[in-house]
């Protein structure tokens, strides 16, 4: 005798789901990562660096904002940008933090990656 509440009662009609997960990872973050955003040109951008120290107990952080870049072609200046200063730093809401005061440093970089810059803040 069959359950009443036995799956083999009920049509089997939606058998297919969802998989986030596959051989290539998880495809969720690929999803986020193929958006229609890209980056424009070095050469067409001006990075504005600033200098701020509020929230960090003291600590100076420099933070480049305003490029236009995908999360990836961000994620890959910071990691340059933190080489050459010789610190930390990171990603957030599309801007990079770099600790310290290194803005003189980011601007001879981001200048030799074709980026126009503009320091601003004390």
């Amino acid at each position: 005798m069959l359950c009443p509440y036995s799956i083999y009662n009920y049509p089997m009609s939606n058998n297919s789901r969802t998989v986030w997960s596959s051989d290539d990872g998880d495809l969720r973050k690929k999803n986020q990562t193929t958006s229609h955003a890209r980056s424009l040109p070095p050469q067409q951008q001006t990075a504005y660096l600033h200098r701020e120290s509020g929230g960090r107990g003291g600590k100076v952080v420099s933070i480049v904002k305003n490029l236009i870049l995908t999360e990836e072609d961000l994620k890959t200046l910071a990691k340059k940008l933190k080489q050459e200063c010789g610190t930390g730093g990171t990603v957030k809401d599309g801007m990079i933090e770099i600790q310290g005061e290194h803005r003189q440093r980011m601007a001879e970089v981001l200048q030799k990656l074709g980026y126009k810059t503009k320091i601003a803040g004390g």
